[in-house]
């Protein structure tokens, strides 16, 4: 630990020398040529780091980086870290200009992201805009309500450091209320519409199927993020960003919060969610899916194909798919999920002090925002990654694999910036790609500020140190209330102690914190 901490703290004073100086390794800034149709020149070299998942790990021979080195040029020498890994040996990479890489490819924890641009770590796009044309050219083009995807990536100095990801939004971290349709045709059932209506309809299926948990939900509070605002618009029982009022604010403390207890602990008495949903393993709770014993399912909407794939070995009629997001009685606005489909990934690049290095690693980015490098990326070539079929292009799977990111390293950690989302819906089964539109359309437009904005070290600290006592109590008392181990007579006495907490300061550090994104 103390030699870690000396190797952090050491490569903090060269960043500050290097910020302060402007030193540089190479005084002879971009004096190559680049060849008619690469992007850096014949002897550039780049090292690139990128974090590779177990499922479809990095190695030199996949197709998508083949395509990358020939269209960038030089030598690029790439380093795939697995992600499990990442975390360990990421500050030692970044503990100093001689052991970084030019480029790392990966998916960036704000805080910590945050940290380092501090320190002087990594180079701003924006203060490189003129090597990087088609990045301006691709970002402002587009509609208003695609912004957020490059303005959240925006750091405490409002520039960029981290390049932001277009196209995957589609349906990476997308959820949705999912149901078993087949059940609810078969016995005549209707979709829920409001929160009561899930109560009656979960203890009707609870009477047909006597070993099944109705509302089939896992993950505990975190699930309540997801699904809050069925009771009102964006809510979360922590910290969240109250769009309506423009303010944040802490949802334990508001009085939707005890409509959502009553409604969870009724459901837990009534045993139409599963007991121990608090922390039930993922492998039991696919098992209650995939058995006729879980019924109404908020999840991922890529959960559609996975159980539907999966449960239709032994059940051919298995059929689960979108449904609209039930609404409270005394909800406020139309229900709609709270939006959490953004990518994480990105790139970082380094100040090694290289300018000449730096100046090329800005002219890789701008590259992969281009035309050329998202049908590339997201496709590959005719004959070799995908090929034609009643019209429409399909990707070739080579025996044995089931991806194109197994088979050849499409849209993995580094590989893209900018997708085709055309090339994601033809990875899901038809089922699963028509209700895509159907979920977007019932998602909130607005992501919360919480889940990206980016704190200075001054601010991540104070977080930490207001919210440990606050996140303890809060998450204590609401088990012990759902559970029934707390009586709701003693609510009043718990948001009385609540409101000795902190809480206030907490939230005007986000309050803050937020304004530089305004």
């Amino acid at each position: 630990m103390k030699k870690f901490i000396a190797l952090l703290l050491a490569g903090i004073m060269l960043f500050a020398l290097c910020a302060c100086t402007g030193t540089t390794q190479n005084g002879n800034v971009g004096s190559s040529v680049i060849p008619e149709g690469k992007q850096i020149p014949d002897d550039a070299v780049l090292d690139i780091t990128v974090g590779s998942h177990p499922s479809w790990p990095y190695h030199d021979g996949l197709k998508v980086w083949e395509y990358i080195r020939e269209s960038i040029g030089g030598t690029l020498n790439v380093t795939g870290i697995p992600i499990d890994s990442f975390s360990t040996k990421f500050p030692l990479m970044m503990s100093g200009q001689d052991t970084m890489p030019d480029l790392i490819g990966f998916q960036a924890g704000s805080s910590s992201f945050s940290s380092f641009c501090e320190q002087g770590a990594y180079k701003a796009l924006d203060d490189y805009l003129e090597y990087l044309p088609d990045y301006e050219k691709f970002w402002d083009g587009l509609p208003e309500k695609d912004q957020w995807m490059r303005e959240i990536r925006r750091m405490s100095d409002g520039k960029v450091y981290y390049t932001p990801v277009y196209g995957t939004e589609r349906s990476k971290n997308m959820h949705s209320w999912l149901y078993r349709k087949d059940v609810f045709d078969k016995h005549g059932l209707k979709t829920p519409e409001t929160i009561e209506e899930l109560y009656t309809v979960s203890k009707e299926l609870k009477e047909l199927y006597p070993d099944s948990y109705p509302f089939c939900l896992r993950a505990g509070l975190n699930t309540l993020n997801r699904i809050g605002s069925s009771w009102k618009p964006n809510f979360r029982y922590n910290v969240y960003y109250d769009f309506e009022n423009g303010k944040f604010s802490y949802g334990t403390t508001e009085d939707t919060m005890l409509e959502v207890v009553i409604f969870f602990k009724k459901m837990l008495e009534e045993e139409l969610v599963p007991n121990n949903f608090f922390g039930i393993p993922t492998a039991s709770w696919e098992e209650l899916v995939t058995t006729d014993r879980g019924f109404i399912i908020p999840d991922f909407q890529v959960r559609i194909d996975y159980f539907n794939n999966i449960a239709r070995r032994n059940y051919p009629e298995f059929n689960l798919t979108a449904m609209k997001p039930p609404y409270a009685e005394n909800g406020i606005g139309i229900p709609m999920l709270n939006k959490s489909n953004f990518d994480p990934q990105g790139y970082g690049i380094c100040n090694t002090g290289d300018e000449e290095s730096i100046i090329n690693s800005m002219r890789f980015i701008n590259w992969l925002y281009t035309d050329e490098a998202a049908e590339l990326l997201s496709w590959g070539k005719e004959g070799e990654t995908y090929e034609i079929k009643d019209g429409e292009r399909v990707f070739i799977l080579p025996s044995g694999t089931t991806s194109a990111e197994a088979a050849y390293g499409m849209k993995t950690i580094g590989a893209y910036l900018r997708i085709d989302p055309k090339s994601i819906d033809v990875t899901q089964s038809k089922e699963q790609a028509s209700v895509t539109d159907f979920i977007h359309e019932n998602t909130h437009p607005e992501l919360d500020p919480t889940l990206y904005m980016t704190l200075t070290d001054e601010e991540t600290a104070k977080i930490a140190d207001l919210s440990t006592s606050i996140t303890t109590f809060v998450h204590e008392n609401l088990v012990k209330f759902i559970r029934g181990q707390k009586p709701i007579s003693e609510w009043e006495s718990f948001q009385a102690e609540l409101s000795e907490l902190p809480v206030d300061e907490l939230l005007a550090v986000y309050e803050g914190a937020y304004a530089r994104y305004k």
